[in-house]
């Protein structure tokens, strides 16, 4: 027995000595096991293709989080890119290079001690020169406005750098604002990248323009009339028109406070090459803020409506003269919905047109109550002619018609808000004419007229609805781009900007286009 048991243990130990391939033993397994469990090594960080200009906010944010890119190589290209294109755009009025290249090494430093990152950490983007940015005067395009300085960051603009973006520069507005065309006695106009003979729109025409030619990732502006919906189509870019209420505003270096339903139709928000970086950049921007009391906390996602996903293609009032150019956008904007799945009828939509004069009569008649008086000492006789020109389809109000008018808002909100229950998508034009020329608001008040009722319908009207509206690009026109609007329910910008990527998906990025014909 004693032999067996000593032969047992010597022909138990053999396979430990033997290098056979047919092993399965013990030491096989574990080192399998081992191998398993070993920690791989960090793939590679790769470069995103192209110019670091010419990325989009999603792959720059990632490519400096992984080590890629360093935030200063980035913030070091988009102001070359800056350099090259906005001499003669003249989009970027505030050059901020020096304190942007500040940022961009705290940037990396940060990244290098493992300290916790932004969303937007070390991303390139621009701010509109009429909301507050701390220590700098918020001209909005007027000269006289030299002492307005800002004793903080509006709310937009800490939201922006609380995620670690970085601003390299404040792009041109129109005088006050108040303007589908960016022009102003304080900076001059800004040229669309696309053609000089065309706007670049209004009022945040300048963030359009710097966006689309590849200056930062992401342009701020602002809307209560269509001043990022036009600007967005004029430029051949993306944004969305959020829900009143869904980013906070404040401006601390207003002398006053602004009046309620300038308030209530009015919103900041993004644009951008792509619609990811739209919805990127809009979930930055709508944190909270205490020094806005209309701000509310709703998901920025919400219920997914049974499919397929109907959508209303707006049915056009016969008053309005379409182009065909632009009825064939319209047209391909649908199919591209058909085609990821969507359902889309041509219906009407409630009450357009009342919709836009209730716009029109509110939004005139507490202008010239409380600011036209102090706007006309200080502004140029362009935005005389093209103020005079806003003000001619306007209803003069007194004190019960405002009433009344006021209360018909929430008739009108009710009536969407019905329909967006069957239609939960709106397929709309921005405009039904070819883009006008850079100062076509000061030709006459006709004109101006026919600018804001004949043409860009659909977009004032939505502002006093409070509605989100998304704006995507479609297809070019001798060269020029064309973009449809999508319109949600309320905190619905989810729903707009699905429509607008799947619309995106197809019809693809129209500023790489551009690119190629600018250098």
């Amino acid at each position: 027995m004693a032999k067996k048991t000593t032969k047992k243990k010597t022909v138990s130990k053999k396979p430990a000595k033997t290098s056979s391939k047919k092993s399965t033993g013990t030491r096989g397994l574990v080192a399998k096991t081992a191998r398993k469990a070993a920690p791989r090594k960090p793939a590679a960080a790769r470069r995103p293709k192209g110019a670091a200009w010419q990325w989009s906010a999603v792959e720059t944010a990632a490519a400096i989080r992984s080590g890629a890119i360093s935030a200063v190589e980035t913030v070091e290209a988009h102001l070359e890119r800056m350099r090259a294109v906005n001499p003669r755009l003249n989009a970027v009025v505030v050059d901020l290079s020096e304190e942007a290249l500040a940022a961009a090494h705290a940037a990396d430093k940060l990244r290098a001690k493992g300290g916790q990152l932004g969303l937007l950490h070390g991303v390139p983007i621009t701010i509109k020169e009429n909301v507050d940015y701390e220590g700098r005067p918020n001209f909005n395009g007027v000269p006289a406005n030299k002492d307005l300085v800002a004793p903080s960051d509006s709310p937009v603009v800490r939201n922006l750098k609380k995620a670690g973006a970085i601003v390299i520069g404040l792009t041109n507005t129109p005088e006050f604002s108040f303007r589908g065309f960016t022009d102003n006695p304080l900076h001059g106009l800004t040229l669309n990248p696309w053609d000089p003979t065309i706007t670049c729109g209004g009022s945040s025409g300048g963030a359009g323009s710097a966006v689309a030619a590849g200056i930062g990732t992401i342009a701020h502006g602002n809307d209560i009339g269509g001043s990022l919906r036009w600007p967005a189509h004029c430029n051949g870019v993306a944004t969305i028109k959020p829900t009143q209420g869904r980013i906070p505003a404040f401006n601390g270096s207003a002398t006053s406070e602004r009046p309620m339903l300038a308030h209530l139709m009015s919103a900041q928000g993004p644009l951008a090459r792509h619609v990811g970086d739209v919805r990127l950049a809009l979930e930055v921007m709508s944190q909270r803020d205490p020094r806005d009391p209309w701000w509310v906390p709703a998901p920025l996602v919400g219920p997914k409506p049974k499919g397929p996903i109907k959508v209303a293609l707006a049915k056009i009032p016969e008053d309005m003269d379409v182009d065909p150019q632009v009825a064939a956008a319209l047209r391909q904007a649908a199919d591209h919905l058909e085609r990821s799945g969507y359902r889309v009828s041509e219906v009407e939509v409630p009450d357009i047109n009342g919709v836009w004069q209730t716009w029109c009569d509110i939004i005139t008649n507490e202008t010239v109550v409380m600011q036209e008086a102090s706007m006309l000492k200080v502004t140029s006789e362009d935005f005389h002619q093209a103020w005079g020109g806003m003000k001619t389809k306007a209803n003069v109000f007194d004190l019960s018609a405002w009433m009344r008018a006021t209360a018909a808002r929430n008739g009108h909100i009710r009536a969407w808000q019905l329909f967006l229950d069957e239609y939960p998508v709106v397929l709309a034009p921005t405009t039904v004419k070819p883009t006008p020329g850079p100062r076509e608001d000061t030709v006459s008040p006709e004109r101006v007229r026919e600018i804001f009722w004949g043409e860009i319908r659909f977009i004032s009207a939505i502002n006093v609805l409070g509605l989100p509206g998304a704006v995507v690009p479609v297809a070019l026109h001798d060269g020029k781009p064309i973009g449809v609007q999508l319109i949600a329910g309320r905190y619905r910008e989810d729903l707009a900007l699905d429509a607008a990527a799947a619309i995106e998906k197809r019809a693809d990025i129209l500023a790489h286009r551009l690119w190629e014909t600018m250098g």
